[in-house]
């Protein structure tokens, strides 16, 4: 084990992490990386700042990592693990899931925190302590997969007041024809829940 980031950093990487709750289980969500020269370029730093990530709102992630100080980043291959991540609550007995491809054990320092649109913005630092690399692959360009992360971000921005409701239910449209005409059999599961999750479908037809 070492205790650097197992990837490449380049914009925003979507991760999923577990955070300890006061239920001594641990509390899997989604949470995107933000590059160190994505840091720089916001805040006029160094180029060698640390990884950071955003909370919005009083989420058990934030409350979590405010509690305990930290947690562990994964990044996973399964679709699906990323789509209960991000859409629904989820709590595992362990830190690390079994669909992690590699883990990072991470501290997390609050660097800021403001209002947008009503909604508390928090920025964290996360350094890695440890990590494990546990599977390896050669990587490949999945439009399904994309589609999928990109329609829980849609999902999450429902009747938020700062995003339109209806560009997000067309977008969501659209990502699900992407899912139709590329997705594998994992990837049309885990849109299938994301459709569970949200019930968006029925919302664009009521509109």
């Amino acid at each position: 084990m070492s205790a650097d980031w197992p990837v490449a950093w380049g914009g925003v990487t979507e991760s999923v992490v577990t955070t300890l709750g006061p239920n001594d289980l641990w509390n899997v969500a989604a949470l995107g990386l933000h590059a160190p020269t994505d840091a720089a370029a916001d805040d006029d730093a160094a180029a060698d700042d640390p990884v950071t990530a955003v909370t919005w709102g009083n989420t058990r992630t934030r409350r979590n990592f405010e509690r305990e100080g930290g947690g562990v980043v994964q990044f996973v291959t399964d679709p699906r693990d990323f789509v209960d991540a991000a859409l629904s609550v989820r709590e595992s007995e362990t830190p690390v899931l079994d669909a992690a491809a590699a883990w990072v054990r991470v501290t997390a320092e609050r660097t800021s925190a403001e209002r947008v649109d009503g909604t508390r913005r928090e920025r964290w630092t996360l350094v890695p302590v440890e990590s494990e690399v546990r599977e390896r692959c050669v990587p490949t360009v999945d439009r399904g997969f994309a589609a999928v992360v990109e329609a829980t971000v849609d999902v999450s921005r429902l009747d938020v007041d700062a995003y339109d409701t209806a560009a997000a239910l067309d977008r969501l449209e659209h990502f699900a024809t992407v899912v139709d005409s590329c997705g594998g059999p994992r990837v049309r599961e885990a849109f299938a829940r994301v459709d569970e999750h949200a019930a968006w479908r029925e919302r664009r037809d009521d509109g």
